[in-house]
């Protein structure tokens, strides 16, 4: 294991060394929250495909595949779903607003009324995807070095906050980009085709496993429509996803380059489920699903090769373990501390102020989200609990301000509220992981919405001609930047 242990320390060293580079570059708070706006099409498809390509998507996806074969790929297939749609119909937008939240968005839309009590909303989801991201830290780095929970949490959850606190978005980018290519060779180069050798091929595989490891919908049609709702909706409206695309240097930057992203996404969920079957084929009675990867690396790979696919597996939980975490902090600072102070940061004021500011919201978030990971257990509770209250509470006002001329502040506020409630209340009666929390409570949020929107004073004719114009990128205030912009 000496070699795989080599390749896995000098990942991690260049992590901490792109943070350090990142940090000369991040002046000002557009450069600091959202790498001054600037990217070019290759950088932000491979930052973009990082970020919603996690543990989930990798451990879990492997899984899902070991369980259910080729259509346990329904999963990170919706993320790429959701992907493709927020870039092919929303992302020319919203990247044109020129703001650094989605709670920014909704107060901009609906007249600055709406952005407290979502940034609460969107806080409570970035804070949990943050949690359970670093809580993966501690399958990759048992199989690694037999290391206890509680130290290969805070060694994992150490690392992406040094990094993160010292560049913030560029340093993220930084590591983001590395970890795209490394999760790539790992992944889709190394561990798919070893995995299908090693089975046998997919004949060997076809011979040994029942029929419905290869149907397509083996995994059932409401399994499958709970993953759009959850995922494909929730890529559309969270704040992780959203920063990124405001950190594209042109709206079509951010349409193709997203649109690009998401095909890899596409790619990735068949590539997990492949692998989970050729597992299932080698390792027909292991205990849990989720120990798939991590048997078939530890097993079947050869040394070298190990430490690259394990470091790919690190990357993904590194990548949306740090997105999350930046979208944390930027809520909390910019969407509820601001506000309760009673001072909305505009953009301008002292840079390097906002930046010291937005960096200590980093660093306290980061331990506390070393904190919560340490002490929850439950992975998949705490992310169907972040993202019911995601899509329950917040899909409605945000996706309706974009479309619907006529939705007004106090219905986006009443959707809000209603859908939060009524899917934590769901929640309480039919179960955590049940499905009817987010059907319900979509509705409940979707009718409230309509109701209250057609009930109440139109939205003010002044505050929908300045959004009309940020639309079409008009009226914002220009951000600071570098004379050079970043093309690859």
């Amino acid at each position: 294991m000496a070699v795989d242990y080599a390749v896995i320390v000098v990942y991690l060293a260049g992590m901490l060394a792109m943070g350090w580079w990142g940090m000369r570059r991040a002046k000002s708070k557009s450069e600091f929250l959202v790498a001054g706006r600037r990217l070019g099409p290759w950088m932000y498809s491979g930052t973009m495909a990082a970020i919603v390509l996690g543990g989930a998507s990798t451990i879990g996806g492997v899984g899902l595949g070991y369980q259910y074969g080729l259509s346990g790929a329904w999963m990170v297939f919706t993320i790429g779903l959701g992907l493709l749609a927020l870039s092919i119909f929303f992302s020319a937008r919203i990247a044109r607003l020129k703001v650094y939240t989605v709670s920014e968005m909704l107060d901009l839309r609906y007249g600055g009324r709406a952005g407290l009590i979502s940034g609460v909303v969107m806080w409570a989801y970035t804070l949990m995807l943050a949690v359970t991201s670093t809580i993966a830290y501690a399958t990759i780095f048992d199989v690694l070095f037999d290391m206890n929970r509680t130290v290969a949490i805070i060694l994992g959850g150490a690392i992406v906050v040094a990094y993160s606190t010292l560049g913030g978005m560029w340093s993220i980018t930084l590591t983001d980009m590395v970890q795209f290519v490394v999760k790539t060779i790992g992944v889709l180069l190394l561990l798919l085709p070893i995995a299908v050798v090693k089975a046998g091929g997919f004949s060997e595989m076809k011979a040994k496993l029942p029929t419905e490891y290869f149907d397509p919908l083996g995994i059932g049609g409401e399994t499958i429509f709970t993953y759009v709702l959850i995922y494909t909706f929730g890529m559309l409206i969270g704040q992780d996803i959203w920063q990124r695309v405001f950190t594209a240097r042109t709206d079509r930057t951010a349409r193709w380059g997203g649109t690009v992203a998401g095909t890899y996404c596409l790619v990735y969920a068949l590539a997990g489920a492949v692998i989970g079957t050729a597992a299932k084929v080698m390792y027909p009675k292991l205990p849990s699903a989720d120990s798939a990867f991590a048997t078939i690396v530890k097993d079947e790979l050869p040394v070298g090769v190990r430490g690259l696919v394990l470091a790919a597996a690190l990357a993904a939980v590194m990548s949306t373990s740090s997105g999350a975490l930046i979208a944390c902090a930027t809520v909390a600072n910019n969407d509820i501390w601001s506000k309760l102070r009673g001072v909305v940061s505009r953009g301008r004021g002292d840079e390097h102020d906002e930046v010291k500011g937005n960096r200590v919201f980093i660093l306290i978030m980061g331990v506390a989200v070393i904190v919560i990971a340490i002490a929850l257990n439950n992975v998949v509770e705490a992310l169907t609990v972040a993202y019911n209250l995601l899509v329950g509470g917040l899909l409605v006002p945000i996706l309706g301000g974009l479309l619907w001329r006529r939705g007004t502040a106090a219905g986006a506020l009443s959707a809000v509220a209603v859908g939060g409630v009524a899917v934590i209340g769901l929640m309480a009666t039919y179960g955590i992981l049940a499905n009817e929390p987010v059907y319900y409570g979509l509705l409940a949020s979707l009718a409230v919405y309509v109701i209250v929107s057609l009930a109440t004073k139109p939205t003010d004719a002044a505050v929908l001609i300045a959004w009309r114009e940020r639309l079409a990128g008009k009226g914002a205030e220009s951000d600071e930047t570098a004379p050079e912009s970043v093309t690859v």
